[in-house]
């Protein structure tokens, strides 16, 4: 932390708790005096909440470089594919506890999972089924592989393309959504991330109006943890040293929304 921020962080403290109009405003200015972006507003809904009531949301935004994934990073990628490849069989992928659970997650939305796979789910298969993952870019390559190392499905967003607040809850008939690759996608019951302009992101597939790209400059990751494991610390950490040591990744923000 910059160490004006940290010696003037009691006193802040205090007056914060006696004015919260002082909060805002001091909030306001170190984001312009030291070139701060803070998180956006992410909440969980009331309805997929009732349903999955131990639901966390690990959230980083950050800046990043848009970039080739470099060899050390693909050496290290290779080496977790070849590891998860050699102990894992298809049959065992769903036992996984943070699929199992965002299994279940999925029914008690009313959804299938067999039908609508998880994103964790499906890079887990292919990795299993010898055929690697697909190289997009630094930044969408080590989301995938905190992915795989933990079984979380995960977001990753251009947090620039995003209108507004943020709000986790469950699709709706007819609500319309593009996925990356999918084309037109079905999320009624699907759990489903959406701003003020409409459904951006589910754990079976991003979508296209929010798909990190080259010109992507802020980036919002988002670990979807139905079950309050104690893993989600962990992926957490693992995707913000993935980020700095191969994303270039500054102004970094992580928080747990539950």
């Amino acid at each position: 932390m910059n160490p004006v921020l940290a010696s003037s962080s009691g006193f802040f403290t205090c007056l914060c708790a006696v004015c919260p109009i002082f909060l805002i405003l001091c909030r306001c200015h170190l984001v312009q005096k030291f070139n701060l972006r803070l998180m956006k507003a992410i909440s969980i809904g009331n309805e997929i909440k009732s349903r999955c009531p131990n639901l966390r949301l690990g959230c980083i935004e950050t800046d990043v470089v848009i970039a080739e994934p470099s060899s050390a990073f693909l050496q290290e990628m290779d080496a977790a594919i070849q590891q998860l490849a050699q102990s894992l069989s298809i049959e065992s992928i769903s036992k996984i506890p943070s699929i199992s659970a965002a299994r279940k997650g999925y029914k008690a939305c009313g959804k299938d999972p067999a039908r609508y796979r998880l994103s964790a789910e499906a890079l887990l298969r292919r990795v299993v089924s010898g055929k690697g993952l697909y190289q997009i870019n630094n930044v969408v390559d080590q989301l995938n592989l905190v992915s795989i190392s933990t079984g979380f499905s995960i977001g990753g967003y251009d947090a620039d393309q995003i209108s507004g607040e943020i709000t986790f809850g469950i699709g709706r008939a007819d609500e319309p959504y593009f996925g990356i690759g999918r084309g037109e996608l079905n999320i009624e019951y699907l759990p489903v991330f959406r701003d003020e302009i409409g459904a951006f992101g589910t754990p079976t597939s991003d979508s296209s109006r929010t798909e990190v790209t080259g010109k992507t400059s802020r980036f919002l990751m988002i670990i979807i943890d139905f079950e309050s494991s104690n893993l989600l610390d962990e992926a957490l950490l693992k995707a913000q040293k993935l980020l700095m040591k191969h994303c270039r990744a500054e102004n970094i923000d992580v928080r747990i929304i539950q």
